[in-house]
């Protein structure tokens, strides 16, 4: 079994991968993309600004978890983990999942209602159900963690 010292040197290089195709897809891809689609399809053109924000916002909050997520991993590395610190950091996590959420939601609405056919909202309620189980994991963890920190602290005190 890999112990969690193990995993955090092969986890920080996956999300510095992660981080630098995220920068990519949000500089480069995704306003690309959506200008191609505007000069494709002039009469979704109307779309091309809003969906290239919305598309740029849901990768600044990926990015959001990405740093969070690194700076935990610094924690862990340094054994601070279970300080009063680290809460600071899961609540950016779940900060930025509960605002990807609510704008999805939104986009489930719209999208819902002016749909012809049933499989973009189906997509879409699947993502606002994945995206909501995601956040109320992350709000049980920050419970964990919370937890793990008093009774380190308790034990320290009483030591």
């Amino acid at each position: 079994m890999i112990t969690e010292h193990r995993a955090v040197a092969p986890l920080r290089v996956f999300l510095v991968l992660l981080f630098g195709i995220l920068v990519v897809l949000q500089t480069f891809s995704l306003p690309g993309q959506f200008a191609h689609m505007a000069e494709e399809s002039p009469d979704q053109a109307y779309l091309r600004w809003p969906l290239t924000a919305l598309a740029v916002f849901w990768v600044l909050c990926a990015q959001v978890v990405i740093v969070s997520t690194w700076q935990l991993l610094t924690m862990v590395k340094h054994d601070r983990i279970f300080s009063p610190a680290s809460l600071v950091w899961v609540d950016a996590i779940v900060w930025a999942i509960a605002a990807a959420w609510v704008v999805l939601v939104g986009v489930f609405l719209y999208v819902g209602f002016n749909a012809d056919d049933p499989g973009p909202p189906l997509l879409l309620f699947l993502m606002v159900t994945g995206v909501a189980v995601l956040g109320l994991l992350m709000v049980v963890m920050r419970a964990l963690l919370r937890q793990a920190t008093t009774l380190r602290t308790d034990m320290e005190a009483v030591i």
